[in-house]
C-alpha cells in the first residue's frame, strides 16, 4: 500500500485522535505545573505542624485498624470487582474524551495550516520568463579574416 495511503488511514483512525487529544491534555496540564509547585511550596510550611502532632494521630488509629482491615478483606473480592468495572468503564470514557479533543486539535491545526497555505500562496507571483533587452547578433561571417 502506498505511503500516502497508509497515513490517511493512520490519521482517519481513533487511536491516531485518542494520542493527539492525550497530548494536548498533557501539555495543557504542564503549563499549569509552575502554579502548582508555587501551592506545594506554601504547603509545605503548613504542614510543619501537622507532622509534629503525628504520633498523637497514629496512636489514635492504631486501635481501629486490625477491626477495619478484617472488614476490608472480607469484603475485598466484592470491591474490587466493583472497581475493575468503574475504571473499565472511565477508561473507555477517557479514550473517547482524548480521541474528541485530539480530532479538535487536529482539525484547528489543519485548518491553520491550510490557512497559510492559501496566504502564501495568494501573496506568491506567478513566474514570468525573463525577455532578452538586447536583441542577439550574429555570429556568422565576423570572425577573423585570415
Amino acid at each position: 500500500m502506498p505511503l500516502n495511503a497508509e497515513v490517511k488511514k493512520l490519521a482517519e483512525s481513533k487511536p491516531f485522535y485518542a494520542v493527539a487529544g492525550a497530548g494536548d491534555f498533557a501539555v495543557e496540564k504542564l503549563r499549569e505545573l509552575p502554579e502548582q509547585l508555587q501551592r506545594l511550596q506554601t504547603r509545605r510550611v503548613e504542614s510543619g505542624a501537622t507532622a509534629r502532632d503525628l504520633p498523637h494521630i497514629a496512636r489514635k488509629y492504631a486501635s481501629t485498624v486490625q477491626v477495619k482491615a478484617e472488614a476490608v478483606a472480607k469484603d475485598l473480592p466484592e470491591k474490587a470487582k466493583e472497581y475493575a468495572d468503574t475504571i473499565t468503564h472511565k477508561a473507555v470514557m477517557l479514550y473517547d474524551q482524548f480521541a474528541n479533543r485530539g480530532r479538535k486539535v487536529v482539525s484547528r491545526v489543519t485548518g491553520e495550516a491550510a490557512l497559510e497555505l492559501e496566504e502564501v500562496s495568494s501573496s506568491a507571483e506567478p513566474a514570468t520568463a525573463a525577455r532578452p533587452t538586447q536583441a542577439r547578433k550574429s555570429t556568422r561571417g565576423t570572425g577573423p579574416k585570415a
